[in-house]
């Protein structure tokens, strides 16, 4: 059977299954559409939650951001990594003890102000938009290729399906969704590597095969001979980066703290009964995490190593079927400059015939390596459960921002469950409308746009909750101030050095540098935002009356064990 047949067969069982999930376990209330009813089951949560995390950038987009970056890939790796660990360990139990179902309402409780809890509304919508923006993108390039429609249709089906289980279903059926993705996703991304790994080092296990030898009788490693044939074609050598030590570290940091702050992700903490299972979903999640990114730098490598040997001085009339389909998504573009019918693939932008979207490199690679059409369909189906998961997570987000934080809290508290549900119904009809939207024009390839929302989280919402935790004269003024510079300065930053969107703005993805302030990145910068907003929210806090008496006892109260007694005297 051909690829498309495949495909149609593999994704229509996928999306059937999860269409039969949110039918079997569709919210009937306000607690089951936000939270699933606070009943899951802490292994079930870590894979629903690794699921929501490990997004279209994680499945389709890091690995060939390595692919193509090399060692400076791997500020990727530890970010977002790093993250899970900080989330685990310094803010989910402490989170779910509050007991609040959004970040928005825990911002809202903890510093006594309804300004403070729009502020954060607002910023839940930037942060989700941002990061769902990407999702999109991702659906409609792997519909573009495998179905063979335009991107702009592929990314219509997508806003279909998650219409349906996100509107229908709530958080109770987004989380037995994304379960069954995560199996998906996971299955869809070791196969081929498992595949392509046995057949280029001989060695069955990726981690191995990234450190052995090739199997072509060279005798060298793998690594070595990618910078070989990297540094023969003029890129910098695979193992080695380009990137400054301040700027890999602001990366890291900034998907660090992002991470720790994003909104889709700490609402899967309240899913669970109770907060020891809070903590322990969030280890699971991390050993179901690990499993796919110590995968992905052996997959950029192969990927990276089949590319050039299939593509570099060949004969572009004797190209492979897959080149020619990529071609026709827009995804892959040969230019003849010297019109010898050869391809040149080289590092000199004057002399480089071959631009290739870095988005493809994991869903091209089973067809590069020659591998079985049902993995290269698999591949295809892996990589929209990862987009899905993550787009309707981000989109219940969004809902319970406008129907949880705006209308019942503020504009009609005395709003019935009902009215309630059917406010959280209409708020995922206009998310899914907006990230159509961004996903049919998007602001840049799929891991940069999701990298630029780890950077907005971590300016916006990581000092106001850390301080919420542990400091307890942290006060509304503070945190209000702290939030709303955060965020204006990282997009600011984000729109000039991005987008070019003020009067001498640099393209950052084109390496034009200029201008950057301690030579960070717009990725990067989140973390100087995140600064920025610490020393403003303290600063403020100190200068401003303290919180009320109560709120000061429940910060305190939320950092003792159940059951160990007060911290403090009565």
């Amino acid at each position: 059977m051909s690829v498309q047949t495949w495909t149609f067969i593999i994704v229509g069982l996928t999306f059937a299954l999860y269409i039969g999930i949110a039918i079997w376990s569709r919210a009937g209330s306000t607690s089951e559409f936000y939270v699933a009813g606070g009943g899951v089951h802490p292994v079930a949560n870590g894979m629903a939650t690794a699921a929501d995390w490990m997004s279209a950038a994680s499945f389709i987009s890091m690995a060939g951001l390595i692919s193509f970056m090399g060692y400076d890939g791997a500020v990727f790796l530890m970010g977002w990594t790093g993250g899970y660990v900080l989330l685990a360990l310094l803010l989910a139990p402490y989170l779910r003890k509050f007991g609040k179902f959004t970040v928005p309402d825990f911002i809202g409780d903890r510093y006594y102000s309804n300004v403070a809890r729009t502020v954060a509304v607002i910023c839940a919508i930037i942060v989700s938009f941002t990061y769902v923006a990407g999702q999109m993108r991702g659906v409609g390039v792997v519909f573009s290729r495998f179905l063979e429609v335009d991107i702009t249709t592929g990314v219509y089906i997508g806003m279909a399906i998650v219409f349906f289980y996100a509107v229908l279903g709530g958080m109770k059926g987004i989380t037995y969704t994304q379960v069954a993705q995560y199996c998906v996703l996971i299955f869809a991304y070791m196969v081929p590597a498992l595949f392509i790994s046995l057949a280029m080092t001989g060695n069955i296990i990726p981690q191995l095969g990234l450190v052995g030898d090739v199997s072509d009788g060279s005798g060298m490693a793998l690594l070595d001979k990618l910078d070989q044939l990297n540094t023969e074609l003029g890129f910098a050598e695979y193992t080695n980066g380009t990137k400054t030590m301040t700027d890999v570290f602001a990366i890291t940091f900034a998907l660090m703290v992002g991470t720790a702050g994003l909104p889709h992700v700490i609402v899967r903490f309240f899913t669970v009964p109770r907060v020891k299972d809070a903590r322990i979903s969030a280890g699971w999640a991390l050993l179901f995490i690990a499993i796919l990114y110590t995968t992905a730098p052996a997959i950029a490598a192969f990927a990276r190593y089949n590319l050039i040997n299939t593509v570099s001085d060949k004969q572009y009339s004797s190209m492979p079927v897959w080149f020619s389909k990529w071609e026709e998504t827009g995804l892959i573009a040969f230019t003849d400059k010297n019109n010898d019918g050869i391809i040149q693939y080289v590092a000199d932008a004057g002399k480089n015939e071959l631009t290739i979207d870095r988005d493809i490199m994991v869903l091209a690679n089973p067809e590069i390596a020659n591998l079985p059409n049902w993995v290269i369909a698999l591949v295809a189906a892996g990589g929209l459960a990862a987009a899905l998961s993550t787009a309707a997570g981000l989109l219940l987000v969004i809902s319970t921002a406008l129907s949880r934080d705006l209308i019942k809290m503020q504009i009609n508290p005395n709003v019935t469950e009902k009215g309630e549900l059917l406010w959280a119904r209409i708020g995922a009809v206009f998310a899914v409308i907006v990230a159509g939207y961004f996903g049919i024009n998007p602001p840049g390839f799929v891991a940069a746009v999701v990298a630029l929302a780890f950077g907005l989280a971590a300016a916006s919402f990581f000092p106001a909750i850390v301080l919420g935790v542990f400091d307890k004269r942290m006060n509304r003024e503070g945190a209000i101030a702290g939030m709303v510079v955060g965020i204006s300065l990282m997009l600011w930053y984000m729109l000039k050095y991005k987008f070019g969107t003020f009067d001498g703005g640099k393209d950052a993805v084109a390496g034009l540098k200029d201008g950057w302030w301690f030579g960070i990145s717009p990725e990067g910068f989140g973390t100087v935002a995140m600064t920025v907003n610490l020393i403003i929210s303290l600063v403020v806090s100190r200068l401003t009356p303290a919180p009320p008496q109560e709120v000061q006892d429940i910060v305190e109260d939320i950092r003792v064990p159940r059951g160990a007694g007060s911290a403090h005297a009565h």
